[in-house]
């Protein structure tokens, strides 16, 4: 199955016009949205997803394992919420693996995916990541040291090449007068959050896209998560680099559009760089601008979701805010016609929830408690069909059975303090058809 792009388009970022007086600019703005609505139905049909809402067949999970250990002790420095219990966490996971599968979807395992991969893949991951550090004895042969190191990695078991790349450790050398004339500090910098396999890339209808991730500590997770793609098959068309910024968590395909959050995890450069290597797969992109820049908001999914073509879910305080309020959000619109490769600026700092409403979305409220227990992070698996975290209110539960919703409870209690919940851990890498 090829995935390469055929060509890098140009970015065609027109001058501002003179503004039109609002009545006729709202006239032009919903005669584009019909045209776009129109011809992004003749987008070619591709293997990977459309919308959020189309039925899952394979997603790609990691449970995590020891590797989260080091980021309980510090929750704040591990990029988590709170302390939770490790084992209860691996515990819950493999229950919503569970759940998944019973709903006729492949999971796909990043640890039995490297328990698969050829051993010098898996070796040349692993020897990017354990180091011995000789940087406090002065008369150290670093390339005597190199070698000694290779030797270790070549002769490693399976197993313990993919401990390697899941600690990220580090031996740090003394010189001593004892024994074997060398003592060491081990030193750790594990993956504590490669659970969230949501974040590493992003699934367009063109094929996967690796990303760059905000935090440096989350940087070795795209190299495994490339390792995993290529293991199935799958060529991502992009890597995003440089200054750019991507996490996947910021990016929802909606059928004829992507929706792409830019704010706290994604920059406009990351977005620049899909845009011109014409990676997104629709004709129209929205930009959804995150004014508030907040922890517990950090991505898109966190305060916006989908549930059908005409139905998502905000959480309350985002939906009734008003311009100006940090919780008010933006979109800009990008649009090219079809055939074309050059997208232009359609509009700027158009209210995010009034699109939606002109897009013919019915939007459920989810309010503060239920946000705070991560109601808005649901996978949808089909049309009105979610798994979202168990635990949340009566009045939520009502909005979503009236909106004819089923819902699958997921606990998630231990998981869910690692600031992330039932969509953070899935990667969709397909999606049936329409």
């Amino acid at each position: 199955m090829s995935t390469e792009i055929a060509m890098t388009p140009r970015l065609d970022v027109t001058s501002t016009p003179k503004r039109r007086p609002r009545a006729m600019r709202r006239l032009l703005f919903s005669a584009f949205l019909v045209f776009s609505t129109a011809v992004a139905a003749q987008e070619p049909e591709t293997d990977f997803p459309r919308a959020e809402w189309l039925k899952a067949t394979d997603i790609l999970m990691h449970t995590p394992g020891q590797e989260l250990f080091n980021g309980v002790i510090h929750p704040s420095a591990g990029l988590f919420e709170d302390y939770f219990d490790v084992d209860k966490a691996a515990e819950e996971h493999r229950g919503y693996i569970n759940m998944l599968e019973q709903n006729g979807i492949r999971v796909h395992s990043v640890t039995d995916i490297l328990g698969e991969v050829g051993t010098d893949s898996l070796r040349m991951l692993a020897e990017g990541t354990m180091r011995y550090d000789i940087s406090d004895i002065p008369d150290a042969d670093s390339v005597s040291t190199e070698e000694y190191r290779q030797d270790v990695l070549h002769k490693m078991s399976r197993a313990d090449l993919i401990r390697c790349i899941l600690l990220q450790p580090t031996v740090k050398l003394h010189a001593t007068d004892n024994n074997t004339g060398l003592e060491a500090e081990y030193i750790q910098n594990p993956l504590m959050n490669l659970y969230f396999t949501r974040d590493q890339s992003i699934t367009t209808p063109r094929g996967h896209i690796i990303c760059n991730m905000n935090s440096s500590q989350r940087a070795p997770e795209t190299r495994i998560i490339s390792l995993c793609y290529e293991h199935l098959g799958l060529q991502p068309v992009l890597s995003i680099n440089g200054d750019g910024r991507l996490e996947g968590g910021d990016y929802i395909p909606a059928g004829t559009l992507s929706l792409i959050g830019c704010g706290m995890r994604t920059n406009d450069e990351g977005i620049r760089q899909i845009l011109e290597a014409d990676a997104f797969g629709h004709d129209t992109v929205v930009v959804v601008r995150d004014h508030k820049f907040w922890q517990m908001q950090m991505h898109l999914d966190t305060y916006f979701n989908i549930i059908d073509r005409d139905l998502c879910t905000m959480v309350s305080s985002r939906l009734t805010a008003k311009p100006g309020e940090p919780e008010y959000v933006t979109c800009d619109i990008w649009a090219r016609k079809p055939g074309k490769t050059a997208y232009k600026l359609i509009k700027r700092d158009r209210p995010f929830v009034d699109f939606l409403r002109k897009r013919g979305f019915q939007i459920i409220p989810i309010d503060h408690d239920d946000e705070m227990h991560y109601a808005n992070n649901f996978l949808t698996i089909a049309p009105r069909h979610i798994m979202a975290v168990g635990g949340q209110s009566e009045t939520l539960q009502q909005r979503l059975q009236e909106a004819g919703v089923t819902v699958e409870w997921v606990p998630l209690e231990s998981l869910i303090s690692g600031y992330g919940a039932a969509h953070c851990m899935t990667q969709v890498l397909k999606r049936e058809k329409p």
